[in-house]
């Protein structure tokens, strides 16, 4: 089933990120700012989504007493990440002046998807890619964790497992970011070590994967209690919108050591309650399909992938042109961006998701539909 709810967040995510990256062609303007200051949360609105999408994925059959196919979901997320992927990172790499960005990291980080790791952000050209590097990793790791947990399982564990994510990851953002400040201050040499060490790494990141996996396991597990809590959506999409709004207090620095310790795991609860809200049809933005947020989710991953470029080509291209437009500059790079990555979209994403259907489709564990777009 297909929730118009997700489809709208989705879409708001990657809007979001596209204002925030608004940046590389000289941002709105001070009276626009807001639409763009906290973009980068549209991230964290993404990590939540897959965290929901995945675990259902992978937690169904395993709650069926099903075998795990670690070698249908792994190819399964290869053919859905990897093609536009390599398309775009081939572009980044044999067409310099696509890039938004002269310097760009070493082509083996990319392949490896490791370029979130011991990043130097003095070559910060196709750096979005931070992103999809922490969901490679949680893709590799998340079915082995969740096959040892369910070998033997309990509750408990699942607690203890998350308060170790959620409690450890305050401590260890908390300590580098001391570490860091202090460093700068005795004269360290100058870096972005905020994108660095605390931004880009996995281990960092985990909490809006680890809000999604909860949401999964509460509706693959608890499935009569997700349906009770469902009849109070709205009251949960308010209470959402609430913890949002605590946290972009919380990240009013957004290199403050309040938002980076304790900031992620308030803002991944608030957006969880968001998904939640939208993943049913009983809240106001679960009932009705907004027009367009549909067709806009389904691209949202290729227009991730091209839109800091495509801002960069239209700059270079019709910069000077469409300057008198001021603020309205938004709609020709909003609809340029748009035109590429439905190219994109149609011409490399389609095709290799068909191509998935017809290859794994007889092999598809009981289940999987529910993530199938994922």
């Amino acid at each position: 089933m297909r929730y118009p709810g997700l489809d709208l967040l989705r879409a708001l995510a990657i809007v979001w990120v596209m204002f925030f990256h608004s940046w590389v062609v000289g941002g709105l303007g001070p009276d626009w700012s807001w639409l763009s200051r906290y973009g980068w949360m549209g991230v964290d609105l993404f990590f939540v989504l897959s965290g929901f999408l995945i675990g259902q994925q992978v937690l169904l059959p395993l709650s069926r007493g099903l075998p795990l196919r670690f070698g249908d979901f792994y190819l399964r997320r290869a053919f859905r990440i990897l093609p536009a992927y390599w398309v775009v990172l081939a572009i980044y790499m044999l067409l310099p002046a696509w890039r938004e960005l002269p310097g760009i990291e070493p082509l083996w980080k990319f392949v490896l998807m490791m370029m979130n790791l011991g990043n130097d952000y003095s070559n910060p050209a196709f750096s979005h890619a931070w992103s999809l590097c922490v969901e490679e990793h949680f893709y590799l790791v998340f079915p082995l964790l969740a096959w040892a947990l369910m070998c033997r399982p309990a509750a408990w564990k699942v607690i203890a497992l998350a308060a170790v994510v959620v409690l450890g990851g305050i401590a260890l953002r908390a300590g580098i970011w001391l570490h860091d400040t202090a460093a700068e201050a005795a004269g360290a040499p100058e870096r972005n070590w905020f994108i660095e060490d605390l931004y880009y790494p996995t281990w960092n990141r985990l909490d809006g994967l680890l809000f999604g996996v909860l949401l999964a396991t509460l509706k693959v597990f608890r499935l009569p209690l997700w349906h009770r809590l469902q009849q109070h959506a709205n009251a949960v999409l308010v209470a959402g919108m609430a913890v949002v709004a605590l946290s972009l207090w919380l990240f009013r620095a957004r290199a403050g050591l309040l938002g980076n310790a304790i900031g992620w795991p308030v803002l991944s609860l608030g957006l969880a309650l968001l998904v939640f809200a939208g993943a049913g049809k009983r809240s106001v933005i679960g009932r009705w399909p907004v027009p367009g947020a549909g067709w806009l989710a389904g691209i949202s991953y290729s227009l991730y992938l091209v839109h800091k470029a495509v801002f960069n080509g239209v700059q270079v291209q019709l910069g000077e042109t469409i300057a008198p437009l001021g603020v309205a500059q938004v709609l020709v790079y909003g609809v340029a961006s748009l035109l590429i990555a439905a190219l994109l979209h149609y011409a490399v994403e389609r095709p290799f998701l068909k191509l998935r259907g017809r290859v794994l489709t007889p092999h598809r564990a009981p289940g999987a539909a529910a993530a199938e777009r994922a």
